[in-house]
């Protein structure tokens, strides 16, 4: 079951999030305010559930639970993946 929840975290981080807030509190315990979560859901969906793994994991982001997070945040901002400017040259030149 683990190993489906991080295929669904990775294909789909909102809908992860959601089974995760609706079925268990380990978000609720990972962060302090229901705000961090609430803007994670819309801006950084992978970060937020790296993170929340980091603080259960270990209780603290260090070694390689911030590798994770620091993966997490670039492939949010697209850095790692697709990205849209990439998207955009490969329909010029089709």
């Amino acid at each position: 079951m683990p190993c489906c929840m991080a295929l669904i975290a990775l294909s789909a981080p909102r809908i992860a999030i959601l089974l995760v807030v609706v079925f268990s509190d380990y978000i609720g315990t990972a962060y302090e305010t229901n705000l961090a979560p609430l803007l994670g859901f819309f801006f950084l969906p992978t970060t937020t559930l790296a993170y929340a793994w980091a603080i259960h994991s270990r209780g603290s982001v260090e070694g390689f639970q911030l590798v994770v997070v620091v993966l997490a945040v670039l492939i949010d901002l697209g850095i790692l993946g697709g990205s849209a400017h990439g998207r955009r040259e490969r329909v010029k030149e089709s």
